[in-house]
């Protein structure tokens, strides 16, 4: 397929990725374009996987300010005030956006919408959808919308290039073929599954954001690594881990240990829950999640997808404990976008959790990703609306597709050495895995930049902690290109 070209798609946008943000952007293009994805289901999106909903400031006493205090102090000084404030004023609209594309918010017995509490969230704001499905359910329906809109074109492959000369982005490869476009917005996830304890789809592992740093995207603060606090523990640990929302600790859920002591503030930032969880499974202790008084409904009524996924592994959450352990679940750093979406290369954008927008900054506050995928995605779509007719001429022949891998037998070490508690020492010798494979295989290099830039940075900032230089540096973000890597 090396000299096919895709013709029928010529300058067309295309967006790489279905789920929450690729969808959103693909609503506001406002003509034909091509979604390019695996699967057209949901299957495999973070988006889907989401439980406890999305944050916005839409209650009683609450406000976008307070939405953005809380976010800004997750963040631990990295987080970019400005945009910060625009994505947590755009959350009572994006609200109003869900409801409009008919996705069925929970409402309380007034009528009015239900609100969860999550950790580090100063009132209860989190809008959710089928109990703890929130993500399915909205992407759902917002995936039904995409079905009606005749100028978004399905096409089921994968990409497997990005060609930028002069960092001007004029074509992209795929499993079926080249399309020369001026106009790519990457929405395809994060980079989860380098892990072997992980909450996100294992087939996401930062094949998409290599493939963009290759072509010459920066990336930045890559080292931010959100692990969630409770995952579910189960004798299988080679899948994906069964996460155990924030919001049931928000609706009284307690840690314990193996003796019943609690040993931390369960609503705390993601950060120091699952510090503190690590620190007690080093130590030889079994931590539990214990759900069998909650205060109205029991846990089985409130969460019943999670109670689901228990009874799946032989448990009862109404009247058992839960063994549970912290798992990659969210990158904060990823492809360095401006307000817009828009990276270093002119017509590639990026939105969702491949982007680093700067709203999380060292730590995501609960429940924004799904905020900042539908504001994002619909951000990044307007701009392409007010670009794409000042595209120059189209290439009329496939250039050399670039070779490379994506095995990956190093989840265990990743795991080992970029973990929660990091030092100078494992990173290293991760580094002497990864470094002299990452020119040509893509997960090889999404790996070295994390590690590299965890390297680089010697302090305890959110979600990255190293244990061997204790406290904080001026606040900095860490940029980088692959050129910066010494391979």
């Amino acid at each position: 397929m090396q000299g096919h070209i895709l013709s029928r798609y010529a300058g067309w946008p295309v967006i790489v990725g279905a789920g929450l943000a690729g969808l959103m952007a693909a609503l506001e293009l406002d003509g034909p374009c091509v979604l390019l994805a695996p699967s057209f289901t949901g299957e495999g999106t973070s988006s889907t996987l989401a439980q406890g909903g999305m944050a916005a400031a839409v209650g009683p006493g609450d406000s976008p300010a307070s939405h953005a205090e809380d976010t800004l102090r997750a963040g631990a000084g990295l987080c970019d005030p400005a945009i910060v404030q625009r994505i947590t004023e755009a959350g009572p609209g994006a609200v109003e956006t869900l409801l409009r594309l008919g996705v069925p918010l929970a409402r309380d017995e007034n009528g009015q919408l239900a609100l969860h509490l999550e950790a580090a969230h100063s009132h209860n704001r989190i809008v959710f959808a089928g109990g703890d499905r929130s993500g399915q359910v909205i992407l759902e329906h917002i995936l039904q919308q995409t079905r009606k809109k005749d100028t978004i074109h399905w096409l089921q492959t994968t990409l497997e290039g990005i060609h930028a000369p002069d960092e001007t982005v004029q074509g992209i490869w795929t499993s079926a073929g080249f399309i020369p476009t001026q106009h790519c917005i990457l929405a395809s996830g994060g980079c989860g599954g380098l892990y072997q304890h992980t909450t996100s789809p294992l087939a996401n592992r930062g094949v998409t954001l290599a493939l963009a740093a290759r072509a010459g995207a920066t990336v930045r603060d890559m080292e931010f690594t959100q692990f969630h606090p409770t995952a579910l523990v189960t004798p299988d640990q080679t899948s994906r881990l069964s996460l155990i929302s924030e919001a049931v600790r928000g609706a009284g859920a307690m840690l314990r240990l193996d003796d019943g002591q609690r040993f931390t503030k369960e609503l705390a930032p993601r950060d120091v829950v699952s510090r503190a969880i690590a620190a007690q499974l080093r130590e030889g202790r079994t931590v539990f999640l214990d759900g069998r008084s909650l205060p109205g409904e029991p846990f089985s009524t409130r969460f019943p997808g999670i109670t689901q996924a228990c009874r799946k592994a032989g448990l009862d959450p109404d009247t058992q404990l839960l063994p549970v352990q912290p798992a990659m679940h969210y990158h904060m750093g990823g492809l360095k976008v401006d307000q817009t979406g828009r990276t270093t290369l002119k017509g590639l954008w990026a939105c969702g959790e491949v982007a680093c927008t700067g709203l999380h900054g060292a730590n995501r506050l609960a429940s924004n990703s799904l905020l900042e995928a539908l504001v994002c995605g619909q951000w990044a779509g307007r701009d392409v609306n007010a670009h794409k007719d000042s595209s120059g001429p189209l290439l009329t022949s496939t250039p050399q597709r670039p070779t490379f891998t994506t095995d990956w037998p190093f989840r265990a070490e990743m795991q080992q050495h970029l973990g929660i508690l990091r030092t100078r020492t494992e990173l290293e010798k991760f580094l002497e895995l990864t470094l002299p494979l990452a020119r040509q295989n893509l997960c090889a290099l999404t790996a070295s930049f994390i590690g590299w830039a965890a390297l680089h940075r010697p302090e305890q900032r959110g979600a990255h902690w190293r244990e061997d230089t204790p406290g904080l540096q001026p606040p900095r973000h860490l940029d980088l290109q692959m050129n910066d890597l010494p391979l």
